[in-house]
């Protein structure tokens, strides 16, 4: 195989070249029966809380505008195109931290060629910052953030192109990429990162882990070095995030595949072989996008096979305590976790809301078996539980389907392990990427970002319609609605009883993007919420702010051209769950996805997150591109969000 440019690589893209996925999925077909019973998105588009049922005699997007009241603090951006970021009038931004700025004054001086070496590389800001959450305690103020990979190519000398010579290479790269917690405060100058805080702690892939949950201490999580299979070294492609109601922080393991691989040709039993590919763990001998297998044996197939199993989990931090170990929740499920949402049931439960973001994957949602107290016992609240994933209908409903030996015919272990063979053992439905979900604040109801799907409907060579890892065809569906599925769009469920443990909901799609100005009609000029002002591809992130307000953030395609015309970077945009109007707030930088955001305690300062900038962001002529956390303000000094 010719050598691949990862740098050049997304990963849905690396993972669609060597495991090819269904170009359909069935939340597709779902949606393509709800609007051939109903015409063009009649009842399957749906804008407003205030609507009295979801499905039917809703208000369609023109007429609830018009009946509320505008809640947006600015006027609408315009579309930009260059190497920074840009905010509305009244607003202002400032870079709060880059990827390798100091957070200990024995950390190594930046080099604006060649960045951080080895030595010290844990000492400082990681790459590629997403997702993230601001912890307070009295006047002290904690951002945790996660570093969710490396750029090869930027991280190492470029003589290498992206790949690492050594095993101090190695370790470098895995200096980069986790968890950075730290101290920050605002002062005369603006935001800063209190150096040498007691709380400032780097937590990266060598960092010591434990397991917990129904999966820990089985066989299949068992490796020389941990004969226990209850400890683990490192945190991997740390993607979205999240918090608990007590406290601490969640961050969530995506694209763990991508750092394993084999130095020999292997010969796998069934269980390891079915799990490597339905998983995207490659077995050929190739260095692959990080090859760490070829300098560290841990990574190494053919050594330790088990390693893999061990990754793919939903990490709990404690902020407040440096020397807490984190904690990998194996009942949470083992996928591509993008993120973890969390709500509170009426009678106390804990909810956690998860999207699998792959093509043909599933949503998740976590229930669980004790009831959250507040100063009270939380150690069994993400281990103790019901684990369930979604299947929506037709008709605008849909059913939470619990995870059970008996529904799935597995061991409760190997439910946590292979939770994606889990979800197909139940017929759950197949989506276009669940990224990002986010639960509103200010009504029972929940939001997933289906980011997008190039190949739902498309055919192969052969005329055979696209299949996902389950082996399942790719076809449309009614939360999916389209073929060839470029742009993306949000889907919103309203559990039944104003209950999120309930195990049933209605459904509706808040916003599917589009182009108005190429399409002019049709599915692809996206829904009656999108205009030539505030069009969009590929949402991505989700937050609710305090208010309400739905905070949308873009990885989508930014070449402003063809199908793309007129959209400009990656962005930030606002959306008005109870009308639907969507604005659009900040831009990134040209080659930049903009992910990742927070308040502070007193939600006058928004903090936003530029993963891979291209260009020389946002230092300038000379150096390396480097993500990076903004500070955004309104002049004025009022709320934002």
């Amino acid at each position: 195989m010719d050598q691949i440019n990862y740098d050049e690589l997304s990963f849905d893209d690396e993972d669609e070249l060597k495991f090819p996925r269904d170009e359909v999925q069935d939340f597709d077909r779902v949606v393509e029966r709800a609007i051939s019973r109903r015409g063009f998105l009649g009842g399957v588009l749906a804008f407003g809380s205030g609507a009295a049922v979801m499905g039917t005699g809703l208000l369609n997007g023109t007429s609830a505008m018009a009946q509320q009241a505008s809640r947006f603090a600015f006027d609408q951006l315009a579309p930009q195109t260059d190497g920074t970021v840009h905010v509305p009038a009244g607003y202002t931004w400032d870079v709060l931290v880059r990827w390798g700025d100091a957070l200990f004054s024995d950390a190594p001086a930046f080099d604006p060629a060649t960045g951080i070496p080895t030595e010290g590389s844990d000492r400082v800001f990681g790459e590629n910052t997403d997702g993230m959450e601001l912890f307070h305690k009295g006047g002290t103020e904690l951002l945790v953030v996660n570093s969710e990979y490396v750029n090869g190519g930027i991280n190492l000398p470029a003589e290498q192109e992206g790949q690492p010579a050594s095993a101090d290479d190695v370790i470098r790269l895995q200096n980069f990429q986790g968890v950075t917690v730290m101290e920050v405060t605002e002062g005369d100058d603006g935001w800063q990162v209190v150096v040498d805080s007691p709380y400032n702690r780097r937590i990266h892939h060598r960092t010591p882990m434990a397991i917990d949950g129904p999966a820990a201490g089985h066989d299949l999580l068992k490796t020389a070095a941990d004969p226990t299979g209850t400890q683990s070294l490192g945190t991997f492609n740390n993607c979205g995030s999240g918090r608990t109601p007590w406290g601490t922080y969640l961050t969530c393991e995506e694209n763990f595949n991508g750092y394993f691989g084999t130095t020999a040709e292997l010969s796998l039993d069934e269980v390891h072989a079915n799990g490597f590919e339905r998983y995207g763990v490659s077995t050929e001998v190739d260095p692959g996008r990080y090859n760490y297998h070829g300098f560290d044996a841990r990574f190494d197939l053919s050594q330790n096979p088990n390693e893999p199993h061990r990754a793919g989990y939903v990490v709990e931090i404690d902020p407040w305590n440096p020397n807490a170990t984190p904690v990998k929740h194996t009942a949470l499920g083992r996928f591509k976790h993008e993120n973890a949402a969390y709500a509170l049931a009426p009678d106390g439960r804990v909810v956690v809301y998860m999207g699998d973001d792959e093509r043909g994957e599933y949503m998740y949602k976590w229930v669980s078996r004790d009831v959250y107290v507040p100063g009270g016992d939380t150690s069994t609240l993400l281990s103790e539980g019901q684990l369930h994933v979604a299947k929506f209908n037709n008709d605008g409903t849909g059913i939470w389907l619990a995870l059970t030996t008996e529904d799935t015919g597995m061991s409760e272990a190997k439910i946590a392990i292979f939770t994606r063979m889990a979800g197909t053992a139940v017929s759950a439905t197949t989506m276009d990427r669940p990224e990002w979900i986010a639960v509103n604040p200010t009504a029972i109801e929940g939001y997933c970002c289906l980011t997008n799907n190039s190949r739902r409907g498309a055919t192969d060579d052969a005329g055979a319609i696209h299949i996902n890892a389950a082996g399942e065809p790719m076809t449309v569906n009614a939360p999916n609605p389209r073929e060839v599925n470029n742009y993306g769009q949000i889907v919103r469920w309203r559990p039944h009883g104003d209950d999120h443990a309930a195990s049933t909901f209605d459904w509706d799609l808040y916003v599917m993007a589009g182009n108005p100005s190429v399409h002019t009609e049709g599915p692809y000029a996206g829904t009656a919420n999108i205009n030539a002002g505030n069009m969009f591809n590929s949402p991505d992130g989700m937050m609710f702010d305090t208010t309400g307000m739905m905070w949308i953030q873009t990885d989508g395609d930014d070449d402003n051209e063809g199908d793309f015309a007129g959209m400009g970077n990656n962005q930030m945009l606002v959306g008005d769950p109870v009308t639907g109007e969507i604005r659009r707030f900040l831009t990134g930088p040209k080659g930049s996805e903009v992910t990742g955001l927070t308040w502070s305690a007193d939600k006058r300062s928004m903090f936003v997150g530029v993963q891979h900038p291209g260009g020389n962001f946002p230092d300038g002529e000379g150096s390396l591109p480097r993500s990076a956390i903004v500070v955004v303000k309104r002049d004025d000094g009022a709320l934002v969000g």
